[in-house]
């Protein structure tokens, strides 16, 4: 029987990041991944798969606009979406293989096959040819992440009533294709599919998209989507999704009680992810699972069974791929005798549409609730020369502070890459800046950055100087 230091079941985001940081560490240690392809959710199927389908149709989105830069297209313009979907899928198979070269580098031994708890100490991989192994371990990690959610009546079958997985893989474009949630995975790939050609329509049960955002970034969004063609049923909730031959009909019921009837050849269901611990016997190794199935564990990620921690999706919390990483980084060095620590509410969340939404701590709607006395300074993308010279006039940057300390509280942008610009936010929130300090930093002109200082610059006494 083979035996290891730590053995991590699950080979996502943060399976394999607490994997490698567990070797660097000098832990002998293991992987156990039932699929064939190591990287989990994110790279197979998820983030990476879908970033490429958001870059692809982002290029032939901005043919319509070549011709305000002085560039003239002759002839047919055409998406070939076969070849696209070959493009996002040697993506992944890069992306993928760069995890297979980690894993030898850091001499980390990799099991292909169901890894489910024999007891605390004993795990089994059920291999596809109908084999079984058990290997021993001294702490385990679960990182078996989430699966796409559903609703009860919803009957998925995986061709005209799809979720995200089939979406990275139609073998056309919809002519109507009819989103059921309004969050980040159903709009991102409503976009993808928009830009394409398709009719779009989007229904959600609360009152704005990206409900767990901050409304202004909702409403901005909300604006923007509208007017590059995509509807919106807010307030509406779904009462049936019936499939009929190659069309697919959805009835939603609206504020007033009205029912509403969206006809299209695909729908989407995007309505969240479910924590996944099929299969894996944790009540064997005697681990608690909570109602709503999740692991259930302390601040040190550790569940009730001491030598056994959870990360990532299948845990409370975002269900964030780079949260999974930090989380697999911290109980690697918990076992190594190391006392790290994540502070939860500087974890950003990133909507990869175009614009694209990025915000970091709390939302103006949290700060009112909390009673802090607070002030908003808010800048336009329209306003800076960057934007104004690529064109990506639309979105701003909001910084709310604490009015007594004017430390930032939460950090809210929408526009051109803010993806990347929300990394400078969580920097000065992880040092406790204050909105001066923000302001008081050189910035680079022309760049889109310069709307966080002048953001912080609008929160400071209303100083901004370009509006």
């Amino acid at each position: 029987m083979s035996s290891f230091d730590v053995v991590i079941i699950g080979s996502g985001p943060g399976g394999y990041v607490s994997a490698i940081r567990c070797a660097q560490l000098g832990f002998k240690t293991a992987i156990v991944e039932k699929y064939n392809s190591l990287g989990g959710t994110c790279l197979n199927v998820g983030c990476i798969p879908s970033k490429a389908l958001l870059s692809s149709s982002h290029h032939y989105a901005e043919i319509a606009h070549f011709a305000d830069h002085g560039i003239e297209v002759s002839g047919d313009v055409k998406i070939n979406l076969e070849k696209m979907i070959a493009r996002k899928q040697a993506v992944v198979d890069q992306t993928v293989g760069g995890i297979n070269y980690l894993m030898d580098k850091n001499k980390i031994t990799v099991f292909t096959g169901l890894g489910s708890f024999v007891d605390a100490t004993h795990i089994a991989v059920a291999k596809a040819d109908g084999t079984s192994e058990t290997i021993e371990t001294k702490y385990a990690v679960i990182a078996t992440g989430s699966k796409p959610s559903s609703l009860p009546f919803i009957k998925i079958d995986k061709e005209r009533i799809i979720t995200s997985t089939e979406a990275l893989a139609l073998k056309e474009v919809p002519k109507h294709l009819v989103i059921i949630g309004g969050g980040v995975i159903g709009i991102e790939l409503g976009q993808v599919y928009l830009r394409l050609g398709a009719q779009v329509s989007v229904v959600e049960f609360m009152d704005r998209i990206i409900p767990g955002m901050d409304s202004a970034l909702s409403k901005e969004l909300t604006k923007v989507l509208k007017k590059q063609g995509m509807k919106f049923y807010v307030s509406h909730k779904v009462k049936s999704v019936e499939r009929n031959g190659d069309a697919v009909v959805v009835q939603a019921e609206n504020a007033k009680g009205e029912t509403i009837t969206l006809e299209g050849d695909y729908s989407l269901v995007s309505v969240g992810r479910r924590p996944y611990t099929d299969g894996l016997n944790a009540d064997k190794a005697g681990v608690k699972i909570s109602d709503r199935g999740q692991v259930e564990v302390n601040d040190h990620l550790q569940t009730n069974v001491p030598n056994i921690y959870a990360i990532g999706d299948v845990v409370r919390g975002a269900m964030l791929a780079h949260k999974a990483e930090e989380e697999g980084t911290m109980v690697a060095e918990i076992l190594a005798g190391q006392k790290p620590h994540i502070d939860y509410n500087l974890i950003p969340g990133v909507v990869y549409t175009w614009p694209e939404v990025a915000a970091v701590g709390q939302t103006e709607e949290q700060v009112k609730a909390s009673g802090t006395e607070y002030k908003v300074g808010s800048f336009p993308f329209k306003a800076l020369g960057r934007a104004r010279a690529s064109g990506d006039l639309d979105g701003f940057v909001k910084i709310i502070a604490d009015t007594k300390t004017d430390e930032v509280l939460g950090v809210h942008m929408i526009g051109a890459r803010t993806a990347d610009l929300i990394a400078e936010a969580v920097t000065a929130m992880e040092f406790k800046a204050s909105a001066e300090d923000i302001s008081r930093m050189s910035h680079a002109h022309p760049t889109f950055a310069e709307a966080v200082k002048e953001a912080a610059l609008a929160a400071t006494d209303n100083r901004a100087l370009h509006v």
